[in-house]
């Protein structure tokens, strides 16, 4: 909120028609990245916590159906994310467990921030899970600086 006698971003006029689409390509961008984040994501905690991801887990977790699991675990493997082992699970690919680990940073950023602003931390862990996905580096570092206590950094 603007202090008195500030004029506050959201009334300002209609922004530039090119700064107005690569806001909108930014989002569809992040939007397009999300669900593969959280499955690299998922794949890692699963290997992390019993040696192996399977299918059948993923889609539990996830709470769809195994087909839908199926078809993205290809997509994945297609863009070398991931590796598909006959009766042996999946497994991430170094690129994979790159991608896994940056979303887990950007994930505990988010909800280290949300938790300083006075959030509960089942709410930021919740809420964390969809921010961490579409926020831009800038913002990401603001966030890093704020919950570490230097919002001035």
């Amino acid at each position: 909120m603007p202090a008195l006698g500030q004029a506050d971003p959201a009334d300002a006029a209609l922004i530039d028609p090119e700064v107005h689409v690569e806001s909108f390509r930014q989002a569809r961008e992040a939007r397009r990245l999300e669900l593969v984040e959280d499955y690299v994501e998922l794949i890692s905690d699963l290997i992390g916590d019993g040696g192996e991801a399977r299918q059948v887990d993923i889609a539990a977790r996830l709470g769809v159906a195994q087909p839908t699991v199926a078809k993205m675990l290809k997509r994945l493997a297609e863009d070398g994310l991931v590796q598909q082992r006959p009766y042996r699970g999946v497994f991430l690919t170094a690129t994979g467990e790159e991608l896994a680990a940056q979303s887990r940073e950007r994930h505990r950023v988010v909800e280290r921030f949300l938790c300083a602003l006075g959030v509960s931390p089942e709410t930021a862990r919740r809420d964390a899970e969809g921010i961490e996905h579409h926020v831009s580096g800038e913002t990401l570092a603001a966030f890093r600086r704020f919950a570490e206590g230097k919002p001035d950094a």
